[in-house]
C-alpha cells in the first residue's frame, strides 16, 4: 500500500501560501456569484411578457446535468485521495472519469441554452433571461476552465508524476471543482426547482 505524500518543511510553507492565496481567490468568486444570484432575484419576474421559468425549464434536463456535475465531483474526490497516497495510476483514471463526466454537464448546459435561443427566446428577450443566461452562463464558463486546468494537470501528472507542485494544483482544482458543485446546487435550488414550483 502507497504511503501518503510528506511534505519537506521549507515546502510546506509555499505549499500553504499557495493554498490559502487560492481560498482568496474563491471568496472573491464567491462574491461574484452573490451578486449574479442577487440580480436573479430581482430580475428573474421581469419577463416583459415574454416566457417564464415554468415556460423554459425543463426538470428532467436539469436532473441530468446535476447528476453529470455530481459525480465529476465525487470522482475528483477520489483522484484527489489518490493523490494524497501517491497512486499516480489510480488518480489519472479517477481524474478521466471527472472530466467526462464535467464534459457531460458542460454538454448538456449548451444544448439546454441552445433549445432556449433556438426557441426564439435569447438573452436579450427580457431581464428574467439575461440575469438566467448570466448566471448560469457564468458557472458553466468556470466549469469549462476547471476541465481545460484539469486536463493540463492530467498531462503534468502523467509525464511528472506525483510531485509537490503537481500535488498542490490537484488540492487547489478539488477546491475549485468542490467550489462549483456548491454554486451548482444554490443555482438547481434557487433557479430551477424555484422557477418550476
Amino acid at each position: 500500500m502507497s504511503e501518503a505524500l510528506t511534505f519537506p518543511d521549507p515546502n510546506q510553507s509555499s505549499y500553504s501560501k499557495a493554498t490559502v492565496g487560492f481560498w482568496i481567490y474563491l471568496m472573491t468568486d464567491a462574491i461574484l456569484f452573490t451578486t449574479l444570484f442577487v440580480t436573479y432575484a430581482v430580475l428573474h419576474v421581469e419577463t416583459f411578457g415574454g416566457p417564464g421559468p415554468k415556460d423554459l425549464f425543463e426538470f428532467k434536463s436539469v436532473i441530468f446535468e446535476t447528476a453529470a456535475l455530481l459525480a465529476s465531483n465525487i470522482s475528483f474526490g477520489f483522484a484527489m485521495l489518490a493523490s494524497a497516497h501517491s497512486q499516480k495510476g489510480r488518480q489519472l483514471f479517477w481524474m478521466a472519469i471527472a472530466f467526462v463526466f464535467g464534459l457531460t454537464f458542460v454538454a448538456l448546459e449548451f444544448h439546454e441554452f441552445y433549445g432556449i435561443v433556438a426557441g426564439g427566446h435569447s438573452w436579450q428577450t427580457s431581464a428574467f433571461l439575461s440575469s438566467f443566461f448570466t448566471l448560469v452562463g457564468t458557472h458553466g464558463l468556470h466549469v469549462s476552465f476547471g476541465l481545460i486546468w484539469m486536463a493540463t494537470l492530467f498531462i503534468q501528472i502523467l509525464f511528472k508524476g506525483i510531485t509537490l507542485p503537481t500535488f498542490r494544483r490537484t488540492a487547489c482544482l478539488s477546491l475549485f471543482w468542490h467550489f462549483l458543485d456548491l454554486i451548482w446546487v444554490f443555482i438547481f435550488t434557487f433557479v430551477y426547482l424555484a422557477g418550476l414550483i
